[in-house]
């Protein structure tokens, strides 16, 4: 009786080392080794300055925490940036979607519309879905509208990746904190 509970057990956890190794694109991510230097009081640095890690002194002071607002994320700020001459008629940093109301300049016949979707807050060249609407219309009453997949989706796309590029660096230097590293003596 025993022996059979302990078979099972045994069964059941080569069941999950196997399940969970089996896991290793998504699940347990390895890091690049050129990125990283081969001392680990360098590493340690490194991952300290670039807010990896944590200091017990910075904790120690009080303060109420690190919020995450709209703002200090580089594409969705980059995105308001682009497209801050067109009016907004959605705006959900929570499901990460921006849509623009139609707009238009002199000519009153077309306009355009254009929905941004973040699928992820890395800046990467698949992290936006842009979508251009174009509408046409001969009365008020008698408009087409179509979906656009030209020159301007693109442009939109390499002009936020730009532009959020440039704000993930600001802030990254604007938080850079040097790491002096701690002494110790070795026998």
């Amino acid at each position: 009786m025993i022996n059979q509970k302990i078979l099972k057990v045994t069964i059941l956890l080569a069941l999950v080392t196997f399940s969970l190794n089996s896991c290793g694109k998504g699940f347990f991510k390895g890091a690049d080794a050129r990125k990283f230097p081969p001392n680990p009081e360098l590493r340690v640095k490194k991952n300290i300055e670039e807010g990896r890690g944590f200091r017990l002194m910075d904790q120690v002071g009080g303060g109420s925490g690190n919020f995450e607002f709209a703002s200090s994320n580089p594409l969705w700020r980059a995105s308001l940036d682009i497209i801050d001459f067109m009016p907004l008629s959605s705006v959900n940093y929570g499901g990460g979607i921006l849509v623009t109301d139609w707009y238009s300049t002199n000519n009153s016949e077309e306009s355009i519309k254009i929905s941004i979707r973040f699928l992820t807050n890395e800046i990467r060249s698949d992290a936006l879905d842009i979508k251009v609407f174009n509408r046409k219309c001969k009365t008020a009453s008698n408009c087409v509208t179509s979906e656009s997949s030209g020159k301007l989706i693109s442009e939109l796309k390499i002009k936020i990746l730009k532009t959020a590029a440039v704000y993930e660096k600001e802030i990254k230097s604007k938080n850079f904190k040097p790491y002096d590293g701690f002494k110790y003596k070795r026998d």
